[in-house]
């Protein structure tokens, strides 16, 4: 029953402009499965599913149909405060997540107190070689690691990604251009030792010198170490 009205409500919460836009933005999920809602009210509609009884039915109701239910879903999940429980739904839902928005934007708030643990499970996330799981696990070592709890070995995690994935690749090169901003003396080694790809390389110098976060003259370095030539990516073929 829950998943059929959180259906209805997702059609009455329609919105055929925002839909027109999200299809544009999310080109690996089907037009048919995009229902066009707005996050805000996904994310108003996950805090009240995720206090109801019979949530869990919706949440192993899977696969979904519609774009918005695995929004919905990720959604849900980042509210729950049992690290456990939370854990267990992450692992039942990343199989079946197949785009970059409901990957990026699961983030549950309870993880950032269970850093040990979660830990081991992104090493094995890293290696699935799935490549939302992949993306998931190097968005979840970018967010939580690159601070206080940040250790050399991390970067090392992330520079052993190889994937000839669009949607992996790109989080690699999010990933080193946010650490060449927070950890840039333990970092900036794996560019210039040439660690990553070509693509994912020049990708995440790019996106250093998009970053406010790291100095001019940093930046002017950045890209003296940009690898010359056309290195096409899947995704832009």
């Amino acid at each position: 029953m829950i998943s059929e009205e959180i259906r209805e409500e997702l059609f009455r919460l329609r919105d055929e402009k925002y839909r027109d836009f999200q299809i544009k933005l999310i080109p690996t999920v089907g037009q048919d499965s995009i229902i066009g809602v707005r996050t805000p009210e996904l994310r108003k509609l996950a805090k009240q599913a995720a206090k109801r009884e019979d949530v869990k039915s919706f949440l192993h109701d899977l696969p979904h149909r519609y774009f918005e239910e695995n929004q919905l879903h990720a959604f849900i999940i980042s509210e729950f405060k049992d690290y456990w429980t939370c854990m267990e739904e992450t692992e039942r839902f990343l199989p079946y997540v197949d785009n970059w928005a409901t990957c990026d934007q699961m983030s549950p708030k309870v993880f950032k107190k269970h850093r040990n643990e979660l830990l081991e499970r992104i090493e094995k996330w890293i290696r699935s070689g799935e490549t939302y799981t992949v993306r998931f696990g190097t968005g979840m070592l970018m967010e939580h690691f690159l601070d206080g709890d940040y250790d050399p070995a991390y970067p090392e995690m992330a520079a052993g990604i190889r994937s000839e994935e669009y949607y992996v690749n790109m989080m690699t090169a999010w990933y080193f251009a946010t650490a060449l901003a927070k950890q840039y003396d333990t970092v900036i080694p794996f560019i210039e030792d040439k660690r990553l790809d070509a693509w994912t390389h020049n990708k995440a110098i790019q996106k250093a010198l998009e970053s406010y976060r790291i100095a001019p003259e940093r930046k002017e370095y950045l890209r003296s170490l940009r690898i010359p030539g056309r290195h096409r990516n899947r995704q832009e073929d």
